[in-house]
């Protein structure tokens, strides 16, 4: 029996999630709130997106407000949300809108803009201008493996699941309300249809679900055995003088953390630094002391970094010469610093940590 989209959309009817980027029962959505929490919830949770939400609405009210900042004050808004490419792709979307006077309506124009692919642009033309589309997000995908009983594993299995996705909205229903649906999908994954221990008895596609009749619905979907993720070393350097300033550095505009400002430091190898073959990337010369060691996990591997502290009357002429700038410690919130150099600056510096 296939799922009744009647069904899902009754139950999304009583149990709809509010979240702030949504628009209430009977209101017209924004198109700039729908793709600006759409970008932040690429591989983030609702809970951590919300605060950084409100707080770009407070900066940036629409979406040519956001085209028209400079780039330093929004990857400072960003700071701490992570994987800071959508930031920079954020803004540079933001400005391709303004100038073609608002969002393409449909797939082909959303999939041309920078940042967006094929499940934003989905997610967008479905919630925000009732396209019949069906956005595939990681509650989608598991709701689809688990009624269709899809046992290969993923990431293989993605086309596949996608496919039979596409299927679940062939009803007059879901077509008459393609903003709704795509949505019922999302909230009966995240609050039903859960990773673990999922309440199929509370299901409204429980009599259509082949997972549930083999009894395999709580494993899908089966993920393919994962790989050791890898392991780099770093080193890098507070340097702070009698202002109370500290020496920054910004990173390259592409590549990890692209843009985005740091203590000045090694590369991140493979190998460990042994401290004397470290110091020698020493920003000035000091009394260096090591502050300690801290981790941080990134998507593919996991980084330690040793953490060196020095203190100067004055910071070198020569710093220029590395890019270097001087900062106020008071000025960090509203800089553009990733969590990774917050934690450093913490553990060199723990007595003016914010």
């Amino acid at each position: 029996m296939p799922p009744s989209s009647a069904a899902l959309l009754r139950w999304y009817d009583r149990h709809r999630r509010t979240l702030p980027w949504r628009a209430l029962p009977g209101r017209t959505v924004d198109p700039y709130h729908v793709w600006l929490s759409e970008i932040m919830l690429q591989q983030t949770t609702v809970a951590a997106v919300i605060p950084y939400y409100h707080r770009f609405l407070d900066l940036f009210p629409a979406v040519g407000d956001l085209a028209r900042t400079e780039s330093d004050t929004v990857m400072a808004a960003w700071a701490g949300l992570g994987y800071y490419a959508r930031a920079r792709n954020l803004h540079a979307c933001a400005r391709a809108v303004a100038a073609a006077g608002g969002f393409p309506r449909d797939m082909a124009g959303l999939l041309a803009l920078p940042g967006v692919g094929t499940y934003t642009a989905a997610a967008i033309a479905a919630i925000a201008f009732g396209q019949p589309v069906v956005p595939v997000d990681g509650n989608v995908e598991r709701v689809t493996s688990r009624l269709f009983a899809l046992t290969d594993p993923l990431p293989g299995s993605r086309k596949t699941i996608a496919r039979h996705a596409a299927t679940l909205n062939d009803s007059a229903e879901a077509r008459a309300r393609p903003s709704d649906f795509a949505q019922a999908l999302f909230d009966l994954g995240a609050g039903i249809c859960t990773p673990r221990q999922p309440a199929c008895a509370l299901c409204p596609w429980r009599e259509s679900c082949a997972g549930l009749r083999q009894g395999i619905a709580a494993s899908l979907p089966a993920k393919a055995p994962r790989t050791a993720r890898r392991v780099r070393h770093g080193a890098h350097f507070l340097l702070t003088d009698a202002g109370g300033q500290i020496l920054l550095r910004r990173r390259p505009e592409k590549g990890l953390l692209g843009g985005m400002l740091e203590l000045p430091g090694t590369e991140w190898r493979p190998a460990p630094w042994r401290e004397a073959e470290a110091l020698a990337f020493a920003p000035a010369r000091a009394d260096w002391r090591a502050a300690g060691r801290i981790t941080h996990v990134f998507t593919h591997f996991t980084l330690h970094v040793d953490v060196y502290a020095a203190h100067v009357g004055h910071f070198p002429n020569t710093i220029a010469r590395i890019g270097g700038m001087a900062v106020p410690h008071a000025d960090l919130d509203t800089l553009a610093l990733p969590s990774l150099m917050r934690k450093c600056v913490a553990a060199a510096w723990p007595e003016r940590a914010t």
